[in-house]
């Protein structure tokens, strides 16, 4: 970014700027991403990469974790409106090929589970009680958005069941991610033939996982509205 641009963007004081802004620091934290785990992404190398001083860019967001709460919750509508279009719509498909499509979406979608596998350890550590709220009312709306469309899909699953898959698919994924993408030792490691069963396939896996989460909701009663989430 030229100085020109910079000053620019310092400068920026009306609504539709200010989101022009925000959006320009979320493409930059999401291209940090591409390149390197979360934990190694600092406020000053988000900074450094926008071309800002920290000062400039918590004009923005407060903090590094808010920065990356928002893209979370970017990327998670982003591919909620992919599933509206791509989602198999026959009422009559067996469940399992609704999970296997599920599946599929998210593992193509390698910043969301990235920042979802991140959420409880990182993203909600370092942020005020507004933003964790705001974020969290925010993340409440779009399980109800994807519960819908999976009981639509599945009307045999029922509301309630279809909002506690929600809230269970995001943990699936949070905790499946990490054991997927291992580190490069931990992954050098696993091709001793004799650890062969210790690799991952995120998507088999997480379909499988959903498939049992569906049956095991199709034949149980939904767990009580005041069941804590974590989500």
């Amino acid at each position: 970014m030229s100085q020109t641009e910079s000053a620019a963007f310092q400068r920026a004081r009306r609504p539709e700027q200010v989101e022009i802004r925000k959006q320009t620091i979320l493409d930059a934290a999401e291209a940090l991403l591409g390149e390197m785990p979360i934990a190694e992404i600092s406020l000053r190398e988000l900074s450094r990469r926008v071309g800002l001083s920290k000062t400039n860019v918590v004009r923005y967001f407060e903090t590094r974790e808010a920065v990356f709460l928002e893209l979370l919750r970017r990327s998670q509508q982003e591919w909620l409106d992919a599933l509206e279009r791509d989602l198999p719509t026959a009422r009559s498909a067996p469940h399992l090929v609704v999970c296997s499509a599920l599946a599929a979406s998210l593992a193509q979608r390698p910043l969301l589970c990235e920042l979802w596998s991140a959420l409880a350890t990182v993203l909600e550590r370092n942020v005020s009680l507004e933003s964790v709220r705001a974020f969290k009312l925010s993340n409440l709306e779009a399980q109800v958005r994807f519960a819908g469309l999976v009981s639509d899909r599945i009307p045999e699953l029922g509301d309630d069941a279809a909002r506690e898959l929600a809230a269970l698919c995001t943990v699936a994924v949070a905790g499946l991610w990490p054991f997927a993408n291992p580190s490069p030792t931990v992954l050098a490691a696993t091709e001793d033939p004799r650890l062969a069963g210790s690799r991952i396939d995120f998507a088999t896996m997480l379909s499988r996982h959903l498939d049992v989460l569906v049956t095991g909701l199709l034949h149980r009663p939904a767990a009580s509205p005041t069941c804590p989430s974590r989500q």
